[in-house]
């Protein structure tokens, strides 16, 4: 071997074949750096050390990169023959003048330590002398005309030479490890630079889609109140909203649950992203865990795209979960994982992903019930009930139905081109008599549809006679022939709505009485008296 060879007038007298042997390794070793993968740079730079040891002679090998201005160096790899121990990390600092020389550029060949060793270097002699090593060879590398690293060769057994030959070939192939790190650095560089420009891509491409789906126009209508109860709850609102705390929307349908989200988040510190919306029940089972968490490409039969999901857009953001009761089962526990520490995978990915979403959720169900029925999780639901907030129905705030009417004429008004001045008394009267199961949205239906059929400043609902004030007790006294053209003839076909929704399902969870958010007996009385059976069954 080359460097087995000790000092002395025949040191030059190298066989030709060993010089071509290694003439040839070095050959290799450069043409298996030109272009190599960045993951395995620093696994050959390894195995490139292991050969030059076994090929020279040497006793050790160590490769490292310069970490900071002050002689920081970092040990990259490190090979050893049996018996010696490779060089430990963090060595810099300790040895301050040997990284010094290094760092400023400079060659340090120790062919007899401590004799080649100047007297500053005090502490490198004393480390040398306690760990045996008798030569060494330190060849900075430069990338770029910057050094950003080194390249060591000790011997420990005997003391060695370093022809100068020798030190011209090691340093042409450090400097070859020290170009493969730093491209296999820039490559990881702009891959995770590029990885983070598809990731803002996705995310803003998935942000466009789901504000063109979603558009809708804004409208405060449900927020004007003059009840001291709706007004408890905006003052709550008020409250939670700059917190992060998960919100409990509970409520009948059509009470404005989505519009108080709106407005938590609008109040909240995430208000600069858009809040991300998801209807529980308006998916299927099989595709709301993909909507939610999102889906790799292939995860299905039908999956041919990677898409993501509701909680990864809104990470930063807001998720409003509407109808929360209705989701099933085997999803809620991930979700109660999502919730406890903002991780989860995709669906046909075992890659978890981290966000920081806060949780609004809403719902029409009884969930303290449901889960005292076991459909629903105790453990969900004492998560997502951090801060309820019970929304009162439209009847309950009766003193807000002149407001809320008038607030929705003007905005149809505007949006149609029909200026209304008036609204008939004899309306006014009907709309602050109904029961309004529909709650507000009911409301803006009504009046949506008699602002289309009216002709002039005036606002007519053809309501018939005027409505008896409803009540528990009297409602269930309105027979069925006198619904036609009538507010009470809405109600029926909303029930009718519901129960076609449900197969008929009365009784049990995501039943029409559950939907309705009233007894089963009381419906079931409420159908009998406005005619509504299901088809198919005997008339009595």
């Amino acid at each position: 071997m080359i460097a087995e060879r000790t000092p002395g007038p025949d040191a030059a007298d190298i066989s030709l074949a060993e010089r071509l042997a290694f003439e040839r390794l070095l050959g290799d070793l450069s043409a298996l750096f030109a272009d190599l993968p960045a993951d395995r740079v620093i696994d050959e730079i390894s195995g490139a050390l292991a050969r030059l040891i076994d090929f020279l002679g040497f006793d050790r090998c160590t490769f490292g990169e310069f970490v900071d201005d002050a002689g920081g160096f970092d040990v990259l790899c490190s090979v050893a023959r049996d018996g010696i121990e490779t060089t430990p990390r963090g060595l810099g600092l300790s040895l301050p003048w040997y990284f010094g020389e290094l760092q400023a550029g400079r060659l340090v060949v120790a062919a007899a330590i401590p004799d080649d060793f100047p007297p500053e270097a005090e502490v490198e002699i004393e480390y040398c002398r306690r760990i045996g090593l008798r030569s060494n060879l330190g060849i900075p590398l430069r990338v770029g005309g910057r050094v950003v690293g080194a390249i060591a060769f000790t011997a420990f057994r005997s003391t060695r030479a370093w022809p100068e030959d020798l030190v011209v070939r090691l340093k042409i192939v450090g400097e070859v490890f020290a170009q493969a790190l730093v491209r296999s650095r820039r490559e990881a560089e702009l891959a995770a630079a590029l990885a983070e420009i598809t990731r803002l891509k996705e995310r803003l491409e998935a942000e466009n889609t789901y504000l063109r789906q979603s558009a809708r126009a804004r409208s405060g209508t449900a927020l004007a109140s003059r009840s001291p109860r709706f007004n408890r709850v905006l003052d709550e609102i008020a409250q939670v909203a700059p917190t992060n705390s998960t919100v409990l929307l509970h409520g009948e349908t059509g009470t404005g649950k989505e519009l108080l989200a709106d407005a938590i988040h609008d109040l909240s510190d995430r208000r600069d992203r858009p809040m991300v919306k998801v209807n529980c029940a308006a998916l299927p089972a099989s595709l709301i865990e993909a909507e939610l968490f999102g889906r790799e490409k292939g995860a299905y039969t039908g999956a041919l795209a990677r898409q993501m999901g509701r909680f990864e857009l809104a990470d930063g953001s807001t998720l409003f979960l509407d109808e929360i009761g209705e989701l099933p089962l085997e999803l809620q526990t991930k979700l109660l994982r999502v919730l406890q520490d903002g991780s989860f995978e995709r669906v046909g990915s075992i890659q978890t992903i981290k966000v920081d979403v806060r949780l609004i959720s809403a719902t029409n169900r009884d969930l303290a019930r449901a889960v005292a029925e076991g459909a629903f999780r105790e453990d969900l639901y004492y998560r997502l009930n951090v801060f309820p907030l019970s929304v009162p129905p439209l009847r309950e705030r009766r003193e807000d139905i002149p407001l809320l009417a008038w607030e929705l004429v003007k905005e149809l008004g505007e949006a149609m081109g029909k200026p209304v001045d008036h609204i008939a008394e004899d309306t006014m009267a009907a709309l602050l008599a109904y029961s309004w199961p529909g709650n507000v949205r009911e409301l803006r239906n009504l009046i949506e549809r008699a602002m289309i059929l009216t002709r002039g400043p005036t606002l007519q609902v053809s309501l018939g006679p005027a409505p008896t004030p409803v009540t528990e007790e009297t409602h269930d006294k309105i027979p069925a022939k006198a619904c036609a053209g009538t507010l009470a003839a809405r109600e029926r076909d909303h029930i009718l709505q519901v129960l076609e929704q449900t197969g008929w399902r009365i009784r049990g969870s995501g039943g029409a009485a559950a939907r309705l958010a009233i007894k089963p007996t009381t419906l079931e009385s409420r159908m009998k008296r406005l005619g509504l059976r299901r088809p198919g069954s005997e008339t009595s």
